[in-house]
């Protein structure tokens, strides 16, 4: 699968985000202030993920020659995102 620039970029802003909690860390910056940085990590490789899921899910459909493809394409899909939380 070939990934775009949109999801590199997504991934590099997230490597920032945990350096900039490594070096809140290191500061002894307050627990809460550490707490929300991580949890916006977080949101951003869920959605890191759904994105990636959702194009791999249209490129697979595309390529899915019989309905019965194109059914476990999907399920793997939501394997993936379940697997995921």
């Amino acid at each position: 699968m070939k990934y775009d620039v949109k999801t590199a970029n997504r991934i590099k802003r997230i490597e920032g985000q945990l350096r900039g909690i490594l070096r809140m860390m290191e500061e002894e910056k307050d627990c809460k202030e550490v707490i929300t940085q991580l949890s916006a990590v977080r949101s951003g490789v869920d959605r890191t993920i759904g994105v990636i899921v959702s194009n791999n899910l249209l490129e697979c459909i595309k390529e899915a020659d019989t309905e019965d493809e194109m059914t476990d394409t999907i399920q793997e899909a939501i394997n993936l995102v379940v697997k995921s939380r």
